[in-house]
């Protein structure tokens, strides 16, 4: 297996981890072809979540591979996915809410950073978690 496909299975792992602790019920699509890696049930809706792995600042939101004519480069279509899931290489966890399909990458800001600790205090004080239109925040768990 190649790393980068290590790499992305490892954060897939992680995306289903996360909100799977968040309370959500998460299903994972049975076919390689679809633009989206998860689905995530939030009661309201089915969110198709895009996930990506990076190590660098900016995330690459194309796919890029090759085959026997050379490098095939397929850019994000409009509506693909819902939201953006993004593991770093630290551990860091971010979320972002909408299809970046006019995006060539993004760097993830703190505003999209999951915090974990602050919604299981949510959890506690309310008995429930509502990441609603909000910004989800949460830490990434220590493996």
């Amino acid at each position: 297996m190649r790393a980068t496909q290590r790499k992305g299975d490892i954060a897939v792992a992680q995306a289903v981890a996360t909100f799977t602790k968040l309370g959500y019920e998460v299903a994972l699509p049975l076919t390689e072809s679809a633009a989206y890696d998860l689905l995530v049930d939030t009661s309201d809706k089915i969110q198709r979540v895009q996930v990506r792995f990076s190590s660098e600042r900016d995330v690459e939101l194309r796919r890029i591979h090759s085959n026997s004519a050379g490098y095939v480069i397929k850019k994000t279509k409009a509506n693909a996915y819902d939201w953006l899931y993004i593991l770093k290489a630290d551990g860091g966890e971010y979320l972002i809410k909408e299809c970046l399909d006019s995006r060539r990458s993004v760097r993830p800001q703190n505003i999209h950073k999951i915090e974990l600790k602050d919604l299981q205090y949510e959890k506690q004080k309310t008995g429930m978690i509502d990441i609603g239109n909000s910004e989800l925040v949460m830490d990434a768990p220590k493996l």
